[in-house]
């Protein structure tokens, strides 16, 4: 039978000795395992880069001289060789450890003298054969060997027959993904049917490894040989598809990017028949923005460097848009530009006082820094915080600020923030990158010098992505915030020309470094006076345009503002009294479309029909005909307020104190220590040592729903504890406040005058407070303290001595 035996894949060579792509016509003799050769003395030619499977028949190009002396003498005698392949192909002159151990004996067909005076030789494989020895190394390798056994399955063998068109289906379906084979190996392939000459042919010319052909020469099974054949063969085939789709692929993206290379071309050669393509403007745009900024060198050097890396980066790149956002926020800062100052110090004072009553502290600040940039000329602007309960204007004072110095207005709310990147912004390395809040409302101003104010800085959050309350450090740091370093920016920027005036309610939770930065200024809760005035001057006309009616057709008295305020009201700010005030106008309306009324006139007798029943009411003075109740004045966040301290004893084993009224540790303790006090100090008080043996002591602060504590209450507990167990009356319309010690001492206690103004609407005529609290009263305005009575007192016995009359009350229970 006549086989057609054709190389599709890579060559081999001897020397240079490789494989050629010829056909070569071989006649298969079924009795080549049974072919005799001597086992000593057998020629070996050794081949560098190819294995020989047993009847298959390949060309070698013979190169070296020791090769050509074996070649010529075997073919001239005819004898057999032994062909075994290099371990190491680059081995020039090999041994035998450089050779691997089996090989095939081959009978020489034909040798080929080439015009190149290059010799190949076609050599057909007969069988294999395990070199032992190389006994003889010149003029060529003999060696002693011994002839191994093939295993070959019968012709009848099923599971051979289908192992067989197994090789085929998948040697055809490997050369089909290689597009590089010729259709004439395929068509050699798919006619090819001795099985053995089949199996042999793929191994001996699959592009594989040389020790995977080896490994499949070295077996001796032919079953095995093709079931392992196949593994390969499924090996190759899946790398041929992913590599065939990776070019596909690359083909198809190379085509698309071809395309829309010429097409921007087009566009760019239309573009510049139109005066310039889009990014080129945008250049020119920048750079013409750019011309006009005062900026510093490094800063100017900055934007250069950045411009030029836009101009090399291309249009259609994500990092385009990227980097032409980040140049127009650099170009849209308000570099080196201030809003001029208005230094006309009784304007100023006319806006402030327009919007806002009362604040003293706060405007006289406000002028004081105008009148020192009025004589300086350039000055750090200062960092006030304002802090105090909700609803007194805080917020809106910064607003005329703005207005009275002719400045630009921002407002950021701090309120939940919890990312630090919010103040300092993002780097650009992230996707949506932007600069923080700061440069932000400076950029929104257009102006290096505005009122910015950072609202609700006790309310910023912290978690994993970083501290804000840590980020405004800087910013609100006189010393660093010249050079404020933002993160998107990447360069410094000089904020010292800003006034942040920052907003708080609770100062606590603001952190300590970040409250060290800054002016603190104390807006305390609205007087009833002051709100009436509020609601006079502001509430009332805002409120009347916002609802379309005319000043003629509501009119509100100063008794109806006043029970709105006591009676529907309980709060620092003004806030729930401008609700209520819009709820009137609201009813108002409605009954002049109804023509029920034709202009509505408010006393406090009429505000029920607007307003419904009282909400509210305060506590007010009780008589002195019991011992133990005491008048004592309490803070609140919604103003101050009066409570009652009662105590009273009951006859048992003494030493027991019961306090009740929902009152917090302080508070507590501060009971606790006016009952000691008491019993060291007993003699003084004209006590009896038996009153504390047998009686017990039971302490009550009325309104038990309403949590209680402070240590404000220490004189108004030891007041009436003396005054149980004297059973002594209390002076009449008579309050107090102040902490104790354990020695007696009385201390200053804070929110005075929201207590003093509870005080007053109690109808109290006497306040006793500490010694050191008088300072307090000197800064409240004169109008808020007439008719009242202040005793400052240094120790507890001065207190009782004021308090307590030598009057008992009746039905006394202790004698």
């Amino acid at each position: 039978m006549q086989i057609y035996n054709d190389i599709f894949s890579a060559h081999s060579d001897e020397d240079s000795d490789q494989l050629v792509p010829v056909f070569t016509e071989i006649e298969i003799n079924n009795d080549d395992e049974n072919v005799k050769v001597p086992t000593e003395g057998v020629p070996i030619l050794t081949l560098r880069n190819m294995v020989m499977f047993p009847t298959i028949a390949l060309p070698v190009t013979v190169g070296r001289s020791r090769s050509l002396k074996l070649i010529k003498e075997a073919h001239a005698k005819k004898r057999l060789i032994g062909v075994v392949c290099q371990i190491d192909e680059d081995v020039e002159d090999p041994e035998q450890k450089d050779l691997f151990k089996i090989g095939v004996i081959a009978e020489i067909l034909r040798i080929i003298e080439l015009p190149d005076k290059s010799t190949t030789v076609i050599l057909q494989g007969k069988r294999r054969f395990e070199l032992e020895e190389l006994t003889q190394t010149e003029p060529y390798f003999k060696g002693k060997i011994s002839l191994l056994e093939e295993i070959s399955p019968a012709e009848d063998d099923r599971e051979f027959q289908a192992l067989t068109s197994t090789v085929r289906e998948m040697t055809m379906k490997y050369m089909q993904v290689q597009n590089e084979i010729p259709r004439e190996a395929m068509m050699l392939v798919k006619n090819m049917i001795h099985p053995k000459f089949l199996i042999h042919f793929i191994c001996s010319n699959l592009p594989i490894s040389i020790d995977e052909k080896q490994s499949m020469l070295e077996m001796s099974d032919l079953k095995e040989r093709a079931y392992h054949l196949i593994r390969i063969l499924s090996r190759e085939t899946q790398l041929e598809e992913i590599k065939s789709n990776i070019q596909t692929k690359a083909r198809e993206d190379l085509s698309q990017q071809q395309k829309e290379y010429f097409l921007q071309q087009q566009i760019k050669t239309i573009q510049d028949e139109l005066g310039g393509s889009n990014n080129e403007n945008e250049i020119r745009e920048l750079r013409q923005k750019a011309s006009k900024l005062k900026w510093s060198e490094q800063v100017a050097e900055t934007f250069e460097k950045e411009l030029k890396k836009l101009e090399r980066t291309h249009p259609q790149s994500p990092d385009y848009s990227m980097q032409a956002n980040y140049l127009q926020t650099f170009v849209n800062l308000p570099w080196g530009k201030f809003t001029p100052d208005h230094f006309n110090l009784k304007r100023a004072q006319k806006v402030l006082d327009k919007d806002h009553f009362g604040m003293e502290k706060v405007k006289e600040r406000i002028l004081e820094h105008l009148a020192v940039l009025q004589l300086k000329g350039d000055m750090k602007s200062p960092i006030i915080c304002l802090y105090g309960p909700p609803g007194v204007g805080k917020t809106s004072l910064g607003k005329s600020i703005a207005e009275a110095l002719k400045r630009k207005y921002i407002r950021v709310s701090l309120g939940g923030l919890h990312d630090e990147a919010e103040i300092r912004g993002h780097r650009r390395t992230y996707i949506g990158a932007m600069p923080g809040r700061i440069i932000q409302g400076v950029q929104k101003a257009g102006s290096s010098n505005p009122v910015f104010v950072l609202d609700e800085v006790d309310k910023l959050g912290r978690d994993f992505k970083g501290d804000p309350s840590a980020a405004l450090l800087e910013v609100l740091d006189p010393e660093q915030n010249n050079a404020f370093h933002d993160n998107f920016l990447d360069v410094d920027y000089d904020l010292s020309k800003v006034l942040f005036i920052a907003t708080a309610n609770n100062v606590n939770d603001i952190p300590r470094p970040l409250l060290d930065r800054m002016e603190m200024i104390e807006i305390s809760g609205y007087i009833l006076e002051e709100k009436i005035e509020i609601a006079r001057k502001h509430l009332v006309p805002k409120e009347i345009i916002n609802h379309g009616l005319k000043k003629e057709q509501i009119k509100f008295s100063k008794g109806a503002i006043e029970k709105i305020i006591d009676g529907y009201t309980r709060e620092s700010g003004v806030r729930e009294l401008d609700k209520k005030i819009a709820k009137i106008m609201r009813k108002t309306a409605c009954k002049l479309l109804n023509e029920e009324i034709s202009e509505a006139n408010l006393t406090p007798e009429t505000l029920y029909d607007y307003l419904g029943m009282v909400e509210y009411t305060h506590d007010k003075y009780q008589t002195n005909e019991y011992a133990g109740v005491v008048t004592g004045l309490a803070w609140t966040a919604v103003g101050g307020e009066i409570l009652f301290v009662e105590s009273s004893l009951s006859k048992g084993k003494g030493g027991k104190l019961t306090l009740t009224g929902n009152l917090g540790d302080v508070m507590k303790e501060s009971a606790i220590l006016a009952l000691e006090y008491i019993k060291a100090h007993a003699t003084l008080f004209e006590i009896p040592d038996t009153a504390f043996e047998n009686w017990n002591v039971h302490v009550h602060v009325p309104e038990g729903a309403i949590p209680k504590d402070g240590p404000s209450a220490g004189v108004t507990m030891v007041t009436s504890l003396v005054s149980s167990f004297t059973q002594r009356k209390v002076k009449k319309n008579l309050a107090m406040t102040g902490e104790i010690t354990l020695r007696g001492k009385v201390l200053p206690v804070g929110g005075i005058k929201e207590k003093i103004l509870a005080a007053k609407r109690a109808g109290i005529k006497e306040i006793i407070l500490s010694q050191e609290n008088e300072k307090d009263i000197r800064e409240i305005n004169n109008i808020y303290l007439d008719g009242l009575k202040f005793h400052f007192v240094k120790d507890i016995r001065e207190v009782i001595a004021i308090a307590l009359t030598n009057e008992k009350v009746t039905n006394t229970i202790i004698q």
